[in-house]
């Protein structure tokens, strides 16, 4: 809202930000915020792929449903460890060798 501003009084400053520097401040989350939507994430994660285990067995479209909800509930998994690290350092250690 701020560059938005700026740019729009006339004042469009480069700012020296990159992407990633950016999304670190936007993403000042206390400790126990972070632990609560970590436990609601992979909630939901768990939630869908036991949900898409159960739909397996509906006939006709049941093996469709499954697919889309356990890769809903595996990626939501996946995202909620993001809380508790950070999405650099979640990105970073996934790319480590």
């Amino acid at each position: 809202m701020d560059k938005l501003k700026k740019v729009l009084s006339g004042q469009d400053g480069n700012d020296d930000l990159n992407v990633l520097q950016a999304a670190s401040e936007a993403s000042t989350l206390g400790w126990g915020t972070r632990l609560k939507a970590f436990v609601a994430c992979f909630a939901v994660g768990v939630l869908c792929s036991v949900l898409g285990t159960c739909l397996l067995w509906v006939p006709k479209t049941g093996l469709i449903l499954f697919a889309v909800f356990y890769t809903l509930g595996n990626i939501a998994s996946l995202l909620s460890t993001m809380f508790l690290m950070g999405p650099l350092k979640q990105v970073k250690r996934m790319c480590d060798k």
